[in-house]
C-alpha cells in the first residue's frame, strides 16, 4: 500500500492535492458520458418555471439536469481513495452527501418524467433533509471533544460562549438552511458551482486550522482529527470545478436538486464539524442573501400583495435589471471571493 494511504496527519496536505485532482479528473473525464446518458432518459429536460426569467424559457428549454451526480460521483470517488472512511467525520459527511443526493436525484427523476418544476413536496424534503441532520449533527457531537461540543465559536472577537441545549438546533439549522440556500442559488449557468467551488477551498483551509494543535486559540477550537475534513473538502472542490467545465453558459447541464441539495448539506455539517458555523455565513454570505430575499418577497407579497423585488431569489433580480446572466454570474463570485478573504483573516 502507497504511504500516503496511511492516512497520518503528516500526509494530509498530499492526500488533499491528490483528493482535488482525481475529483476534477473523474468529473472532466465523465462529463459528457453521463450528459449523453441522462439525455436519453430525460429528453425533454429540466421543466423551466413559468414565472422565472422569461429568457430562460427558450435559451434552456430541453437542458437535462440531474448534473449534481457529477460533482457526487466524483467526490465520492476521491474521498474512498484518499479520505479515512473509517473516521466519524468524513463518513457521516459522505453519508450526508447520499442521503441529500438521493433525496434530489428522485425529485429531479420525477420532475423530468412528468415535466413539472414541483415534483416531492416541500415537506416531504425538508422530513428527509431534518431526521438526515438529526443524525449527523448526533455523530458529529458524538466525535468531538466535550470541552466544545456545544460552544459556539465568534470570529475575529475571539468570543466563545457555551449554548448547551441550544446547540443541537442551531446545528440543525445550519445544515438544513446552508442545503436550502445553495439549492435556492441554483439558478444561472456556473454560478452555485462556482461559488461551492470557492467555499469549500476556503473551508479546507480552515480544516488544517482546527485539525492541528499548534492553532488553537480561542477562536479557532482544535477539533482532533478534523484536518481530514481537509480532503473530503478539495475532493468537492475538484468534483465543482470539473461540473463547470459543463455547466458555465452555455451550460450543457445543469447541477439540480441532486447536487445542489446534497452540497449545501455537507457545506453545513463541515461547518459544524470545525465549528466554524459563523464563518460559514460570512463566506458563503451571496447564498444567506438569496435566502433573504426570496424570504422577503414572500412576506412582502402576502402583506402588500406587491413584490420588493423584481423577481426572486435576487440573481433574478438583476437580470431584470438588464444585467447579463454572466454578469451576475462573475459579480457574486467576485462577491464570494471578497467574502472568502475576509473569512480567511479571522485565522490571523
Amino acid at each position: 500500500m502507497w504511504s500516503f494511504l496511511s492516512y497520518s496527519p503528516e500526509t494530509v496536505w498530499f492526500r488533499a492535492l491528490m483528493a482535488f485532482l482525481v475529483s476534477l479528473g473523474l468529473a472532466l473525464a465523465c462529463g459528457g458520458s453521463l450528459i449523453s446518458y441522462i439525455k436519453g432518459i430525460s429528453k425533454a429536460g429540466q421543466p423551466i418555471r413559468k414565472d422565472g426569467p422569461q429568457s430562460h424559457i427558450k435559451e434552456k428549454k430541453g437542458t437535462p439536469t440531474m448534473g449534481g451526480l457529477l460533482i457526487l460521483g466524483a467526490s465520492l470517488i476521491s474521498m474512498f481513495i484518499f479520505a479515512n472512511i473509517k473516521l466519524h467525520f468524513v463518513w457521516i459527511s459522505m453519508l450526508v452527501i447520499v442521503v441529500y443526493g438521493a433525496t434530489g436525484f428522485a425529485d429531479d427523476y420525477v420532475k423530468v418524467k412528468k415535466q413539472t418544476p414541483n415534483a416531492m413536496t416541500a415537506k416531504v424534503k425538508l422530513f428527509i433533509q431534518f431526521m438526515a441532520a438529526v443524525l449527523a449533527v448526533n455523530v458529529v457531537a458524538a466525535a468531538t471533544p466535550n470541552s466544545v461540543e456545544s460552544t459556539l465559536f465568534i470570529p475575529y472577537l475571539k468570543w466563545s460562549f457555551e449554548i448547551s441545549w441550544l446547540y443541537f438546533p442551531f446545528a440543525l439549522f445550519v445544515i438544513a438552511g446552508a442545503s436550502n440556500a445553495v439549492n435556492l442559488s441554483d439558478g444561472l449557468d456556473g454560478l452555485a458551482g462556482g461559488m461551492l467551488a470557492i467555499v469549500f477551498s476556503v473551508f479546507m483551509v480552515f480544516s488544517f486550522a482546527t485539525g492541528y494543535p499548534v492553532f488553537n486559540s480561542v477562536s479557532i477550537p482544535y477539533i482532533p482529527k478534523s484536518y481530514e475534513m481537509a480532503v473530503v473538502c478539495a475532493a468537492l472542490a475538484g468534483g465543482c470545478i470539473g461540473f463547470l467545465w459543463f455547466n458555465l453558459k452555455k451550460a450543457r447541464i445543469f447541477m439540480g436538486d441532486t447536487g445542489s441539495l446534497s452540497l449545501g448539506a455537507v457545506l453545513g455539517v463541515i461547518a459544524v464539524i470545525l465549528k466554524h458555523e459563523i464563518i460559514l455565513a460570512i463566506v458563503g454570505v451571496v447564498f444567506v442573501v438569496e435566502t433573504i430575499s426570496v424570504m422577503i418577497q414572500v412576506i412582502y407579497f402576502k402583506k402588500t400583495g406587491k413584490r420588493f423585488f423584481r423577481m426572486a431569489p435576487i440573481h433574478h433580480h438583476f437580470e431584470q435589471l438588464g444585467w447579463s446572466e454572466n454578469k451576475v454570474v462573475y459579480t457574486f463570485w467576485g462577491v464570494t471571493m471578497v467574502a472568502s478573504i475576509i473569512g480567511l483573516l479571522s485565522l490571523m
